[in-house]
């Protein structure tokens, strides 16, 4: 299978940091992004090139049996070399160089499974805080059995609530290598499309309060349980999905689901057409839980994927590795205070499929207002606020979107200006009107260039070098340098490469990223960042530079290879 663009950058990042560093690096996709050809690549390269090792590490069994069935369509030039070693699974297979296992299975056997090259462990934001847990337990002697062994983290939300980022020098995992944002891939076209609407009738959530990061659950199920508030958003969720055919429910417990369910069951009352819909849909509402009998949440699951049952309730056990790409409607009928939560919980929307064109998401709990837009979710680390709104709500059709802008972009709305205090504390730091400019000097802590191509784009099509500024712990910025482009594209490259090197300007990217990995560019300390209020994406316009190197006189261009190439290279990088 072929990788797309970001796939492969990943890849390489993989590949360069474990060459150049001796830490453990993340990668950090979005749900739906495509974890699963990124893996096989590094199996394939590592167990084909290398005659290495691979352990893929999942924390539970639903993972495992994905992750197996996903690695044999997408590799099945593999299929013989895969194991599986777990007792839910009743497979402890140990001989194979690709082996795929649950940590509660493995974590007291590393000795009995012998030496491994790279592990790789997907969903890695499951990973236990500071101290000692299954996956402590597990390196520490799989490093007795090779002290070479690095370890991979593949995650879509690299933090916790309760200690923050999951990489740092202590943690498990060290630095992310590679980040690719939720935006930027559904402009691309590789995740679907997200809306958004409030609930007419909201419960307060203002009185909750909050243990290790996340609302306390029994005070979340009693807010949300509440017969008007329930009833109310059952009528509204099938007002609003009549054209969908496929809607995911998130409850905030099992009686405040069952409540729901039976509203379903027993019609509402309320609105003569809705009555209807919901008595052809009686028998059409499924339940699971974590107290849901295995046989029974297996067919349940397998007639929401088919498309047979269209509404499906749930409570805290389709967030994260639920695949079902069918999915074009989210619920969210319970409120929560974790980024990462609602991330998942959204993100099951994200997936392509033949039969939407876009996913719709309810908000019942007031997530989108406190977490920020579904395709511009902004992550903090506990404690990093603003406190700006990153979300507001449409008055006339309960739309929910971005902050900036000043017009609806569902119904039209003109909102009115912003009101303000006569002496606010401090000034805004963000765009309210659209339209309006916002410009930021950021520090640059790196940077990595590559060659990219234009998805879809015939083989003969000019490629550019992108250069990606890494300007906050886990935040990049990006450009693109177009040296095989004619024209204005092409001027405006020589022109950027001429402030920046004493080489002569390169006639392809691949040229060029050859000589910037070669030192052949000055340093860039910061770059200017601006913002306009309402438009999807930032821009560079301007620059902090270092002096110009001297000219490596062509010799030095030997050295490493561009990065797009690094997979193709036959020097192990463990």
């Amino acid at each position: 299978m072929e990788l797309r663009t970001y796939q492969r950058e990943a890849v390489d990042a993989v590949y360069r940091h474990l060459r150049g560093r001796d830490d453990n690096p993340c990668v950090v996709m979005p749900t739906a992004s495509g974890k699963t050809p990124l893996i096989a690549a590094i199996c394939r390269d590592t167990v084909q090139q290398w005659d290495g090792r691979v352990l893929i590490l999942a924390h539970v069994k639903e993972l495992l049996e994905q992750a197996v069935e996903k690695l044999h369509a997408m590799a099945p030039d593999l299929w013989n070399r895969i194991g599986v070693y777990s007792a839910g699974l009743n497979s402890r297979d140990t001989d194979h160089p690709i082996i795929v296992a649950g940590i509660q299975s493995v974590y007291k056997r590393a000795a009995q499974l012998d030496r491994f090259d790279l592990i790789l462990l997907d969903e890695s934001h499951m990973l236990p805080p500071d101290g000692e847990g299954m996956y402590r337990t597990f390196l520490a002697d799989a490093t007795v059995v090779n002290p070479r062994v690095r370890l991979v983290g593949l995650t879509a939300t690299p933090y916790r609530m309760t200690t923050g980022m999951i990489c740092g020098p202590e943690n498990l995992l060290n630095h992310v290598c590679y980040e690719v944002g939720v935006r930027e891939l559904i402009v691309q076209g590789y995740l679907c499309p997200l809306k958004s609407k409030a609930g007419r009738q909201k419960a307060d959530t203002s009185g909750l309060h909050v243990r290790g990061g996340e609302f306390i659950p029994g005070e979340v199920e009693s807010l949300m349980d509440d017969d008007a508030l329930v009833r109310a958003a059952c009528r509204e969720i099938v007002d609003c999905t009549q054209d969908r055919h496929s809607v995911l429910i998130f409850a905030a417990g099992v009686q405040h689901a069952r409540h729901v369910l039976l509203i379903f069951a027993a019609g509402v009352q309320h609105a003569r057409h809705v009555q209807r819909v919901l008595g052809e849909m009686r028998q059409e509402c499924g339940f699971v839980c974590g107290e849901t009998l295995p046989f029974e949440r297996v067919g349940t699951l397998r007639r929401f994927r088919e498309g047979t049952l269209k509404y499906l309730v749930n409570v805290n056990v389709l967030t994260t590795g639920f695949d079902a790409p069918n999915i074009d409607c989210v619920a969210l009928l319970r409120p929560t205070n974790s980024p990462g939560l609602y991330y998942q919980m959204v993100g099951r929307g994200f997936r392509l499929h033949s039969n939407k064109t876009d996913c719709l998401v309810l908000d019942f709990g007031g997530n989108i207002l406190r977490h920020g837009p579904v395709d511009d979710l902004r992550i903090e680390q506990p404690g990093n606020g603003n406190g700006e709104a990153p979300a507001k709500e449409c008055p006339e059709c309960c739309a929910l979107i971005h902050a900036a802008y000043a017009k609806c972009p569902e119904c039209g709305y003109e909102f009115p200006p912003p009101e303000r205090n006569q002496h606010d504390t401090t000034a805004s730091t963000a765009g309210v009107l659209s339209g309006q400019v916002e410009d930021t000097e950021h520090e640059v802590t790196d940077v990595i260039y590559s060659v990219h191509a234009k998805r879809d784009a015939p083989e003969d099509a000019p490629r550019t070098m992108r250069v990606q500024y890494q300007i906050g712990l886990y935040q990049w910025q990006s450009e693109w340098i177009c040296f095989e482009h004619d024209g204005y594209a092409r001027a405006k490259a020589v022109a950027w490469w001429g402030q920046r090197s004493n080489e002569p300007a390169p006639a392809s990217a691949q040229e060029a990223v050859a000589i910037c990995q070669a030192g052949g560019i000055c340093t860039t300390s910061a770059i200017v960042v601006r913002h306009v209020a309402g438009e999807k994406f930032d821009r560079i316009v301007g620059y902090s530079l270092g002096a110009k190197p001297p000219a490596l006189n062509g010799g030095d261009l030997a050295g490493p290879e561009p990065e797009y190439a690094w997979a193709e290279d036959d020097q192990i990088p463990f």
